[in-house]
């Protein structure tokens, strides 16, 4: 199975890579590990996310515990989010991942989201202290959600784009370095 993944990666990004192509503009020339390396520079600039996270996070209708945890896999080259939300009982209200990556041919962050039974892309900018993304549908229209992350504190704001009303807020702390995702890997032996 794993010849068989690997083949149709290679010969599928070997056919991309031809002169003239389409996608050879978008893909860039086949030079994986200058790719790797400007994709784990990149997801450096988002260290700061790495460990564990606990707070509140209010919705428009409730208060709730919220908890994020965020590390690194292939090598450093893509960052993992992991959003969880309790009730009152201590059962998962909320869970969402979040998987961030780099394209090095076009200079942009991306997130592709898995939550509440859909799966999303979505343009990520990444700022010095934080980052900002567009959920551009939903009930009420589009939200804009900004984070900052300063001093040991992760507050990110959902606000509506039209009218301003903010529809979330969470304010976490950070209780710890945390091993994930890399804790827990399958040894070699």
């Amino acid at each position: 199975m794993r010849h068989i993944l690997l083949s149709t990666l290679l010969l599928g990004s070997a056919a991309a890579a031809q002169p003239g192509s389409p996608s050879d503009l978008a893909a860039g020339p086949w030079d994986p590990p200058s790719r790797i390396e400007a994709e784990r520079k990149a997801m450096e600039a988002l260290a700061f996310l790495d460990g564990e996270w606990r707070g509140e996070a209010q919705t428009d209708t409730r208060k709730i515990v919220h908890t994020e945890r965020s590390g690194t896999l292939l090598g450093g080259s893509i960052r993992l989010i992991e959003g969880h939300s309790y009730d009152s009982s201590g059962k998962t209200g909320f869970n969402a991942l979040g998987i961030i990556s780099y394209d090095p041919v076009k200079h942009s962050y991306s997130m592709h989201s898995y939550a509440m039974g859909y799966a999303s892309d979505f343009q990520l900018e990444v700022r010095a202290d934080g980052y900002s993304w567009t959920l551009p549908q939903g009930p009420g229209g589009p939200v804009r959600y900004t984070a900052t992350v300063k001093g040991g504190e992760w507050v990110e704001i959902g606000e509506r784009i039209a009218g301003g009303a903010r529809v979330f807020e969470m304010r976490l702390k950070r209780i710890g370095p945390g091993a994930w995702p890399n804790s827990g890997a399958v040894s070699p032996r």
